[in-house]
């Protein structure tokens, strides 16, 4: 694990650096990366108390190894108040995405098992000193973990910090064949441009550090 702010780390949960990330904040596991992706996040944990497990969004590379994480750690699962039905019956992902070959492949090789949600999270909740923001768009029930203090943002795919093809740094809207609702989504990213982040962490890419780049993407989305 890389710590990047007081108490928060990052984890790869794949062999490409910064291309599926999960993140602990204080002693909670936020995200959970592809069905394969346990062995490699549990390694990167060895020594670092879990408490709980929490994921932004019902996705298969976000919510793949909860299950197994959830029960090898012995911790409570926490999810966003509309991503619930998901989260628990996970052939409920595919049924929630775009009908497109992508999103097809994604649920096929990422997808995990559901699991029995311990904790519904809603907006305005407190995890681990961060509040919860909802954010929807990518997902129904997508949620972001907002820390004002220092300006600390956990926003999954709100918005990726890299082209999901090619690995190039910068921002990108999330794939429109991996988003159910692309406008609701485009409200999303100018809510937390609004919140002016001074480190942005995202599903997809490496830590973002510059609030004014942000609100200015998120302008040029008209939105």
């Amino acid at each position: 694990m890389k710590q990047l702010a007081d108490s928060v780390w990052h984890l790869d949960t794949v062999p490409m650096p910064n291309a599926v990330n999960a993140f602990v904040i204080g002693d909670v596991l936020v995200d959970a990366g592809g069905r394969r992706s346990a062995r490699k996040i549990l390694r990167q944990l060895d020594g670092h108390e879990v408490s709980a497990h929490a994921i932004t969004h019902a996705h298969p590379d976000h919510q793949g190894a909860s299950d197994e994480l959830c029960t090898r750690l012995q911790v409570p699962y926490m999810v966003g108040e509309r991503d619930v039905p998901a989260a628990m019956d996970s052939s409920l992902i595919r049924k929630r995405q775009p009908d497109h070959p992508v999103a097809r492949f994604y649920d096929s090789f990422f997808t995990g098992p559901g699991r029995t949600v311990d904790r519904v999270l809603r907006a305005g909740d407190e995890v681990a000193g961060f509040e919860v923001i909802d954010v929807p768009g990518h997902s129904a029930g997508h949620i972001a973990f907002w820390r004002a203090a220092d300006g600390v943002l956990v926003a999954g795919d709100v918005v990726n910090n890299m082209d999901i093809w090619t690995g190039i740094p910068g921002l990108h809207e999330p794939k429109p064949y991996l988003t159910p609702d692309p406008v609701e989504n485009r409200r999303s990213i100018r809510k937390i441009a609004d919140l002016e982040p001074k480190l942005l962490l995202v599903g997809h890419g490496p830590p973002f550090r510059n609030p004014k780049r942000l609100s200015e993407f998120a302008a040029k989305l008209g939105v």
